[in-house]
């Protein structure tokens, strides 16, 4: 058996990657709003001519709630997976991944505020 090179490897790394991003946009609701969001305030930069240092931050904070809500989905399916049935170590499990969400969350609507509450006001 011959072994793959490493261009070859990479480029089916990536392909596996952009599939699992897609499953997730298609079977996840809440990456649904996130996008929307997303869509919306990138819309709102352009509105607003926000600087190069105000998209670098908006752009990192959507990558990361876009991220983190994907980790968050995959310690979901795993979870179900090992334990499909109610366990309360799995709960606590799910609901620290969830809490992961729920701080970038926070953390990016704050540097969204940061941003277009001196815009708008």
């Amino acid at each position: 058996m011959s072994k793959e090179s490493f261009l070859v490897n990479r480029i089916k790394s990536v392909g596996f990657a952009l599939r699992g991003a897609l499953l997730l946009i298609r079977t996840e609701a809440s990456i649904k709003i996130q996008i929307f969001i997303a869509i919306v305030m990138t819309a709102a930069g352009f509105y607003f001519e926000i600087s190069n240092t105000e998209w670098i931050l908006q752009i990192f904070a959507i990558a990361m709630v876009l991220g983190i809500e994907g980790m968050n989905t995959a310690v979901e399916k795993i979870s179900d997976y090992v334990q499909p049935d109610f366990d309360t170590k799995i709960g606590f499990i799910k609901d620290i991944s969830a809490g992961a969400v729920m701080l970038v969350s926070i953390a990016s609507s704050i540097i969204g505020c940061i941003i277009y509450f001196p815009k708008i006001f």
